[in-house]
């Protein structure tokens, strides 16, 4: 079984660092976003445009992406559909998402929407910073490799 990656584009600011993993290990990437683009000269690169509609990135990643794949978000709710379809989630810092820690992390982010409608929290989320990018390729790396390590000893 051939790994995938999806990336969920619009604001993801590892993109650089997905395309060098993925053509150290050949690996396919599915570039997804709302509008167009610049993706490396790649065959196995491809980007995808939906349509602006709320959600359609994610849907889109959500309809697709299964066991043995890696999605890249920083959208809770699709990480978590992600998980459920058995598929890697990882954050643009470097977090994975597991199905043991989506629960939390979808609580945490309902608190949050709720604390900023209030005024109680304002602007966003902080800068990445280089030890985010380094925890990210780590992250990814390990990623694939577990996936690999799976893929190879069967199911488990």
């Amino acid at each position: 079984m051939d790994i995938s990656i999806y990336i969920d584009a619009d604001a993801c600011p590892v993109k650089a660092e997905i395309y060098r993993v993925a053509e150290r290990y050949s690996l396919k990437v599915f570039v997804v976003s709302n509008s167009y683009i610049n993706v490396p000269r790649d065959p196995r690169h491809e980007l995808i445009v939906v349509s602006d509609g709320f959600d359609a990135a994610d849907n889109w990643i959500a309809e697709r992406a299964g066991s043995g794949d890696i999605v890249i978000t920083a959208d809770i709710p699709l990480a978590d559909r992600s998980l459920k379809k058995g598929a890697a989630a990882i954050g643009s810092t470097g977090v994975a998402f597991t199905l043991s820690s989506i629960g939390m992390a979808m609580a945490n982010r309902e608190l949050m929407s709720n604390l900023r409608a209030m005024g109680e929290v304002t602007g966003g989320p902080k800068p990445m910073a280089a030890r985010d990018r380094s925890r990210f390729l780590s992250t990814l790396d390990e990623t694939i490799q577990k996936i690999r390590k799976q893929n190879k000893g069967g199911t488990s």
